[in-house]
């Protein structure tokens, strides 16, 4: 015989297991916009059956239902997504910083525009050229006096930004270290605080969320590789671990430029930045400095028109003389100055130079110069009195044309701090291949970033497609849910209204 009260609890188990499944569609739809959140699902099952009670077998047919229970409530969360996004976003985390590092670059040289470098060299050749019309103007003289600060002040206002954006992007490395260890900290406490709640047979689902949200933030830091054991999840950069269960090994700045050395550190922004430090703003530093240290003093060959007089000489040329000198330094060095006795040229541009360190350069006009323009030299011509007095030919304008013509001049760049030979172009020409060179690498970092980027995007349009919370989906579950608990709570009142006539209804005859 069957229990009186069996369909009791079958409705009561029903209650319970449609209310609960309510909380967690109300517990979906409250976190539906959450960072990292996964939904929920509650799984029912039919609770396990019953034979009717009697002495012996019963001859009913099949077995008793006790209606349905929940087993467990879980998360809905794909690993393979997981891994391949956090695989992903390392990628995106290096080519963006890489990206933004190459558009501050682009920013600095700012070309094409009329103040940048070119524009000022452009002033620089032309203010030659004006001054070669009237040699003893003093108008003149002053405007090349400025015109060459400013092409000094111009390199070293780009050389001062490259070195501000060298020591950010180190000290930025310093940042992501700190905000790595501080993400690796909060894993191995959840790690711990997820085994003790799942320890005594509970489900740690938001838990889960925030450690997975943490590792997704620590995989754009740096690449990672993750997996699950019985303690919790274990972390690796590369073959050096980071997190095991509870125990962190802390990243310092020095772990990871000796990883990006030994190629451990593959991804994550903090390759972008070593990568953009290393690469990008010392290779564009040196090329500037090559450009500067080449317009003072690289290896050019110029014509020395006949009747010049060479300093240490008294004879003027009999013949145009061709010969090698060491940049605008060394041609100046070959004129005159407005001063008398004749006074040769001395170095136009000084500049002090440090190969391991940006801030170790710096570039000047001649302190001579800047205080007195009449120390320029414009002239190649002297003419000697009876008294072996040698003065300058003032009105010459020899060495002023020389200096004007150096725009059109093949230079000797010697780049082989780049790996590259001594190449041969005109100032001009090799600037605008700096420039050319920079715009490609930006191009194709923005290229290859979007591209990542759109990747990432489509995987995690993957995750959110399996784990994300659709208010649609939800309230469609709502409204099923809420039925049957309506059909459960009415079976209940049914069967206690049968209750109720065969308690206080039945057997009353004869009374």
């Amino acid at each position: 015989m069957r229990s009186t009260f069996h369909s009791l609890e079958t409705a009561k188990r029903g209650i319970f297991t449609q209310q609960a499944a309510i909380n967690t569609v109300g517990h979906n739809i409250s976190n539906a916009n959450t960072e990292g959140f996964s939904r929920q699902k509650v799984t029912m099952v039919a609770s396990r059956p019953i034979e009717a009670y009697g002495l012996n077998r019963s001859n009913a047919p099949g077995q008793l239902g006790t209606g349905v229970e929940f087993t467990s409530i879980t998360r809905i969360r794909n690993a393979f997504l997981d891994q391949q996004y956090r695989e992903q976003s390392h990628g995106v985390g290096s080519l963006e910083i890489q990206t933004d590092t190459l558009n501050k670059l682009e920013g600095y040289v700012n070309e094409p525009s009329d103040h940048g470098i070119r524009a000022v060299m452009e002033k620089f050749w032309s203010t030659w050229s004006d001054l070669s019309k009237d040699p003893e103007n003093v108008t003149g003289r002053e405007i090349l006096q400025e015109t060459s600060k400013a092409l000094m002040d111009t390199f070293n206002e780009l050389n001062r930004q490259l070195t501000d954006l060298h020591a950010d992007l180190t000290s930025n490395v310093d940042v992501k270290a700190a905000e790595a260890n501080s993400l690796l900290s909060t894993i191995s406490s959840l790690n711990q605080e997820i085994g003790r709640i799942e320890s005594i047979g509970d489900s740690a689902n938001d838990l889960r969320d925030q450690r997975d949200l943490m590792t997704d933030k620590l995989s754009k830091i740096m690449n990672i590789t993750v997996s699950e054991t019985n303690q919790g999840y274990t972390i690796n950069m590369g073959t050096t671990n980071l997190l095991e269960g509870t125990t962190v090994t802390p990243v310092t700045t020095g772990a990871l430029e000796a990883a990006y050395t030994s190629g451990s550190l593959q991804g994550g922004e903090v390759h972008g930045m070593i990568l953009s430090r290393d690469k990008y703003v010392k290779e564009f530093a040196n090329q500037l400095h090559t450009l500067a240290n080449t317009i003072a003093n690289g290896e050019i060959e110029v014509t020395i028109p006949k009747g010049s007089v060479l300093p240490g000489t008294t004879v003027p040329l009999a013949a145009d003389q061709t010969i090698t000198v060491n940049g605008i330094n060394g041609l100046h060095k070959l004129g005159y100055t407005l001063e008398d006795p004749a006074t040769a040229g001395q170095d136009f541009f000084v500049f002090t130079a440090d190969p391991d360190s940006l801030t170790g350069w710096n570039y000047q006009l001649n302190a001579s110069i800047a205080a007195d323009s009449n120390k320029i030299a414009t002239s190649l011509r002297t003419t000697t009195d009876g008294g072996g007095v040698t003065s300058v030919i003032k009105g010459n304008n020899g060495l002023a044309l020389l200096m004007s013509e150096l725009k059109n001049v093949k230079f000797a760049f010697d780049e082989t701090a780049q790996g590259g030979g001594i190449t041969q172009a005109t100032v001009n020409d090799f600037y605008g291949a700096v420039v050319g060179a920079l715009g490609v690498q930006s191009q194709e970092a923005d290229r290859l970033y979007n591209n990542s980027q759109m990747q990432l995007d489509q995987v995690q349009s993957n995750r959110l497609s399996v784990s994300g919370v659709s208010l649609d989906e939800e309230m469609s579950d709502l409204i099923k849910y809420q039925y049957a608990y309506s059909a459960s709570a009415r079976f209940m009142t049914t069967f206690d209204e049968m209750l109720n006539k065969l308690i206080n209804g039945t057997g009353v005859v004869g009374r």
